[in-house]
């Protein structure tokens, strides 16, 4: 090994004396690997290693005038339904030299704000956002940072920047289409949170029904109160009381379409027969559930994926062929409807 000059830590230079190769060979390998060819790469790598060498991110931001660092902004770190997307963000950004850091909203658009406010500050050199509904001081502050910006979960054709996402009105009219076609009639809605998702779903278990000529207010029931599969069951008894005649439910999420289940059961209520359940997210407890439980599947994974290959793409320079996407939805057939 190279007797490194000086005591401090060590250094871009010192890590391309090491390798034998040129400091700018070093920084294009650090910041875009796939520049570099797979034998200095390698070369490199091993040099780094062999001094502990830890990139400082203040440095990189002054010789680029951006960090390697895209910031993800979602609403929940709870919420089991970002987690696949999560996972299609991280294998899709392995390898590119680019960093995750990760904001949570906790739901407020305030927070949102701050966040994209923050990152700004740092020089992120790109942002995932979560949905369309940003305020126009996020808008704002978005447009100043001048970075590539990609919405997820949510369509519209008119994205801030990019967008990979799906249409929640488009879902919620389609479960209702089928309960309807499988024979139900009077089809409640049940939901919590009442996110911007949430309602757009309402939204198109309304149209449809409304469509039918069969919508009834009295058949929705709705809270501001974070979801849950108990949340479900008390859910479920409060529409069962209001109207004792309900016999299916669209249910905006799988924790209520769990605890709704749960509820018929206690009542010994028939699933199918007497009572149908339509689920969203289609998550694995759900599927496996007895009787398993219909739902509406969208491929979180996937939009992980997509999203963070167009900011890739969009950092290399590269035309992004399709910045607006629309991945659609499957309604998934089971036992709670007949």
């Amino acid at each position: 090994m190279r007797q490194r000059k000086g005591s401090g830590r060590p250094t871009i230079a010192d890590v391309a004396r090491e390798a034998d190769v040129g400091a700018i060979t070093v920084s294009r390998a650090i910041r875009n690997p796939g520049q570099v060819s797979a034998e200095l790469r390698e070369r490199i790598e091993a040099a780094i290693r062999r001094l502990n060498y830890v990139p400082d991110p203040q440095a990189q931001v002054l010789a680029s005038g951006r960090s390697n660092v895209i910031g993800v902004i979602l609403p929940s770190l709870t919420n089991i339904v970002f987690g696949d997307v999560l996972q299609g963000i991280y294998d899709r950004i392995e390898g590119s030299g680019f960093h995750i850091q990760i904001g949570n909203t906790r739901y407020s658009v305030d927070e949102e704000d701050r966040l994209v406010a923050l990152f700004a500050g740092q020089r992120a050199a790109a942002m995932l956002l979560t949905g369309i509904d940003q305020s126009a001081a996020t808008c704002n502050r978005l447009a100043e940072a001048g970075v590539p910006v990609v919405q997820i979960m949510e369509y519209t054709p008119r994205p801030i920047d990019m967008l990979v996402g799906v249409s929640h009105a488009d879902a919620g009219h389609a479960a209702v289409d089928y309960l309807l076609s499988r024979g139900y009639r009077r089809i409640g809605f049940l939901g919590a949170r009442m996110d911007p998702r949430m309602l757009r779903r309402r939204d198109g278990y309304r149209a449809a029904l409304r469509k039918a000529g069969l919508y009834d207010p009295a058949l929705e029931i709705s809270t501001p109160a974070p979801s849950g599969v108990a949340r479900g069951r008390a859910l479920c008894s409060q529409l069962l009381a209001a109207a004792p005649d309900v016999d299916a439910a669209f249910c905006a999420n799988d924790d209520i379409a769990l605890g709704v289940m749960f509820e018929c059961t206690a009542r010994a209520i028939p699933i199918p027969e007497r009572m149908g359940i339509v689920g969203f997210n289609d998550l694995d407890m759900t599927a496996s559930a007895v009787p398993a439980i219909t739902g509406i599947r969208v491929d979180r994974y996937q939009m992980g994926v997509r999203a963070i290959g167009m900011l890739l793409a969009r950092l290399a320079d590269d035309a992004v062929a399709e910045p607006c996407v629309d991945l659609g939805f499957e309604l998934i057939p089971r036992q709670t409807t007949r």
